[in-house]
């Protein structure tokens, strides 16, 4: 008598199905670590990108007039010269790619103006503050401070803290927290 029934199994065993399972999680992780590794990359760029554009408005808005008073937060969104990922609620209120607080004001008697960009994590202050901001001071950038766990202005005539500020420099002066903050001062 033949029978009619086999006793055969198709399939994956335990072991073949957990080596499956450990491979796709080791490639999870490179693909996470791989993903943050962009957007880290990606806030920069986009913080770069931010600052080149805010100066580039403000200058040649306020370009035919002899100072830039009434210059604000609330002046740069009225008239379009920031970047409408920044806004953030209120024409007064302005959030950074790390959600952190930019303040555009006046300085010098209304003849110069500032950028400040607050919450910066350590790596990107470091790679923030000693981008190519300018080769000289005919580029009208005056200084950049960093506050980190303490305060460091450099400018181009300063012997001890110039500028452009090299990169060791500024890692070394952004503290560990997310709490620097980065002033841009041009003419």
């Amino acid at each position: 008598m033949t029978k009619m029934f086999r006793n055969e199994e198709a399939g994956r065993s335990m072991v073949e199905m957990l080596g499956v399972l450990a491979i796709v999680g080791v490639l999870s992780i490179g693909g996470i670590s791989g993903y943050s590794k962009a957007m880290a990359k990606y806030k920069v760029n986009k913080t770069l990108d931010q600052i080149s554009m805010l100066v580039t408005n403000i200058r040649s808005t306020f370009g035919n007039q002899n100072s830039y008073a009434g210059l604000s937060n609330t002046t740069a969104v009225t008239y379009e010269l920031v970047d409408t990922d920044m806004s953030h609620n209120t024409a007064s209120t302005l959030k950074s790619a790390y959600n952190g607080t930019v303040t555009i004001s006046t300085a010098d008697d209304n003849l110069a103006f500032t950028i400040k960009y607050q919450g910066v994590p350590k790596g990107a202050c470091a790679s923030i503050a000693s981008s190519n901001w300018g080769d000289s001071a005919a580029s009208g950038l005056v200084s950049i401070a960093i506050k980190g766990s303490s305060e460091v202005t450099h400018k181009w005539a300063d012997s001890t803290n110039k500028l452009p500020i090299p990169f060791g420099t500024a890692a070394s002066e952004c503290s560990s927290d997310n709490a620097n903050e980065i002033t841009w001062k041009y003419y």
